[in-house]
């Protein structure tokens, strides 16, 4: 039984449609983020499923219980969840009333608070700002704040809406360490929304693409980033070298699609005439200075026209009739004397190019 379940959840504000058939399941203890470009209804998802709004259709399933229609048991299973939103938020008071504020609530004594608030205070280290006013900290200090009051009671449940947007690299880091260590020590299922897709990648092992309002994709995040399954997928999370074409040929496994003035063959089954969307990895290509250097079935030649250095690699964009972004190292574009305006052949292997029909 999945410990939290949407089913055909759908959101409306008059008749503009926010969210429309969500469907999903997330296992006990699980790290799941959702992420989406701004406007998705990233922030709609996560009220709804801390029980903030009510949809406008579906359900909500929180440990086999459906939270929409217990009516009278929402404020029980919302005290077995928490929320930590984009803009911290923080109570008119010192740190530590902040971060005791959920456990006082609960009745427990000042004796039993203080060493759970003073763990806390270290572990986001803020050790010794006890008696801070909350509301003189950095945007960084108050979000680790807000995320240590929420987690101090303990919940089964913490949904995190883009945490660490706009903050330090040091508060991110604390942050992303501090929900790992609660999510792997405790157990707590944790649900994050966030448009930062390195971010989801080093959180989570499974990830759900949200765009316009619709869950387009849900799976292993590698697989998402490595093998999107349509081509808006593959621009939100960066992948290069997009092309629509169409197949003007197959023989056994292997078809050639024609994508402006160039042909590229593929592994694909699909039929001739087939409009597809084609694209590869810059890390898959390989520049060479001859034809003749390589095995793979793509080879085709074109001139350099821009080379951009990022650390210690390079994006080499390459004119072959498409316009192909290739990653290689910066060691690679020394020894092979790369310059703008040079001829240059890329490769790729047929295996290498993902092939998805237009719908």
């Amino acid at each position: 039984m999945a410990f939290l379940k949407l089913v055909n959840l759908e959101q409306r504000v008059g008749d503009k449609s926010l969210l429309k058939n969500i469907n999903l399941e997330i296992a006990k203890g699980e790290f799941f983020v959702v992420i989406g470009p701004t406007g998705s209804g990233k922030t709609t998802l996560l009220r709804l499923i801390d029980l903030l709004d009510s949809p406008y259709s579906g359900d909500i399933y929180f440990n086999g219980m459906n939270a929409t229609a217990l009516k009278g048991e929402r404020i029980d299973i919302r005290r077995k969840m928490a929320i930590v939103f984009q803009k911290p938020v923080v109570f008119n008071g010192t740190v530590f009333e902040n971060i005791a504020y959920p456990l006082k609530m609960r009745g427990l004594k000042s004796r039993e608070i203080r060493p759970l608030v003073n763990s806390l205070l270290d572990a986001i280290g803020l050790s010794g700002y006890g008696k801070r006013k909350a509301r003189t900290l950095s945007g960084g200090e108050a979000q680790r704040v807000a995320l240590a009051r929420a987690v101090i009671s303990d919940p089964e449940l913490l949904l995190l809406d883009e945490p660490t947007a706009n903050l330090d690299p040091l508060s991110v880091k604390l942050i992303e360490e501090m929900v790992k260590e609660f999510n792997k020590s405790k157990g707590v299922t944790v649900v994050m929304a966030t448009h930062d897709m390195q971010q989801g990648q080093r959180l989570a092992s499974r990830a759900g693409v949200l765009m316009q309002g619709e869950l387009v994709q849900v799976g292993n995040t590698s697989a998402i980033f490595r093998s999107p399954d349509s081509a808006r997928v593959a621009g939100f999370v960066g992948m290069q070298n997009v092309y629509r074409g169409r197949i003007v040929a197959s023989d056994g496994g292997i078809a050639r699609v024609q994508v402006d003035e160039s042909v590229i063959e593929v592994v694909s089954e699909l039929e001739v005439g087939k409009t597809v969307d084609v694209f590869v990895r810059p890390e898959d290509i390989v520049l060479s200075l001859s034809d003749s250097d390589s095995s793979a079935r793509n080879k085709l030649p074109g001139v350099i026209t821009a080379i951009h250095i990022t650390g210690p690699l390079s994006m080499v964009i390459v004119d072959c009739g498409i316009v192909l972004e290739v990653m290689v190292t910066i060691k690679s574009v020394e020894e092979m004397g790369l310059r703008i305006g040079m001829n240059i052949f890329c490769s790729f292997k047929a295996a290498a190019v993902k092939v998805l029909p237009v719908k």
